[in-house]
C-alpha cells in the first residue's frame, strides 16, 4: 500500500497548471491526503473517479482545508479534532478557532487509522506560539494517541516545524523564527517520545532532504529548504514500512510530496 501526503498550496492552482492529475498517475498513491487545499469539494475540477474522496474546508473561503483521495473505501471519516479534546484544551486564540479551518481528518480502516493534518503556523512574529504550544500540539497529540489505542495509526501532513537541525538548510540562521523555536521542537519530541515513528528517519539520516521551499531567491533550485511534511506511523507498524521517500521533483507547490510504502 503507498500513502502519499503533499501539502498542494492550492488544489485549483495545481490542478489549472496540468500537474495534479498527472502526479497521480505516476505516483499510484492508494490513499493520498492532502493539505492546504483552499476549495471545497465543488469547488474542485480534479476528476480521479478511481478515488473516493472526503474533504474538510474551512469555514473561511480559500483558506487552509484537507483532503483524502482513498481508493478503499473507509469504515468511517470524522472531520476535526473531537470536542471533548477541544473543550480540555481551550482550541482558540485571538485569530480564532483552528478546528474551524478544516485542519484534520481522520480515515478508519480495518486495520488502522489514518489522519492527515495542517497545523496551524506560529506566524512570523510567534503570535501563534501560545496556541501552538499549550493548546493545538497537546491536543492533537492526545487524539492520535486515543486513536492508537484502537488499532494503528499513520498520521501526517505539513507540521510547520523542522524537527531536528537536519531539517533545515540553515538551522543556525533560524534557531528561534517560526518553525525552528523550542517550543515548535518539543511538540515533534513529544510525538516521538509517544511512540509514532518518523518514517523518513527510519531510512534516511543527514541533511539536504527537505519539503518545503520559500518562492526567495531562487532557494528551491539551490535547496535551501525546510523539512516540515512528514509521515507518522505508530511504532507497532515500523516492520511493515518497506520504503519512506520525500519527492521533490513533483512541482506544483512550494511543498513537495512524502510517501511511504507498507505492507498490508
Amino acid at each position: 500500500m503507498r500513502i502519499i501526503t503533499w501539502n498542494v498550496n492550492g488544489i485549483r492552482a495545481v490542478h489549472k497548471k496540468g500537474l495534479f492529475e498527472s502526479f497521480v498517475k505516476k505516483y499510484q498513491p492508494d490513499i493520498l491526503c492532502l493539505q492546504e487545499t483552499k476549495a471545497e469539494q465543488n469547488q474542485s475540477e480534479v476528476d480521479l473517479p478511481e478515488y473516493e474522496e472526503y474533504w474538510n474546508s474551512a469555514k473561511k473561503k480559500g483558506y487552509s482545508g484537507t483532503a483524502i483521495f482513498t481508493k478503499q473505501k473507509p469504515i468511517s471519516i470524522t472531520l476535526n479534532i473531537p470536542e471533548k479534546i477541544t473543550k480540555k484544551y481551550k482550541l482558540a486564540d485571538k485569530y480564532g478557532d483552528p478546528n474551524k479551518e478544516g485542519r484534520v481528518i481522520c480515515a478508519e480502516f480495518k486495520n488502522f487509522f489514518i489522519v492527515t493534518v495542517y497545523t496551524p503556523n506560529a506566524k512570523d512574529d510567534l503570535s501563534r506560539i501560545p496556541l501552538r504550544h499549550k493548546n493545538w500540539d497537546p491536543a492533537f497529540l492526545e487524539y492520535v494517541k486515543s486513536l492508537d489505542k484502537l488499532k494503528p495509526v499513520i498520521f501526517c501532513g505539513d507540521l510547520n516545524v523542522a524537527h531536528t537541525a537536519d531539517d533545515l538548510a540553515r538551522p543556525k540562521e533560524n534557531d528561534g523564527k517560526k518553525g525552528f523555536t523550542k517550543e515548535e521542537r518539543e511538540g515533534a519530541d513529544k510525538i516521538v517520545s509517544a511512540g509514532f515513528v518518523d518514517t523518513f528517519r527510519m531510512k534516511t539520516r543527514g541533511n539536504g532532504h527537505y519539503t518545503w521551499w520559500s518562492h526567495f531567491a531562487n532557494a528551491r533550485a539551490r535547496n535551501i529548504g525546510w523539512r516540515i511534511d512528514y509521515i507518522f506511523a505508530s511504532s507497532k507498524l515500523k516492520s511493515k514500512i518497506r520504503s519512506a521517500k520525500i519527492l521533490p521533483e513533483v512541482l506544483g507547490s512550494d511543498h513537495c510530496p512524502v510517501l511511504i510504502d507498507i505492507r498490508n
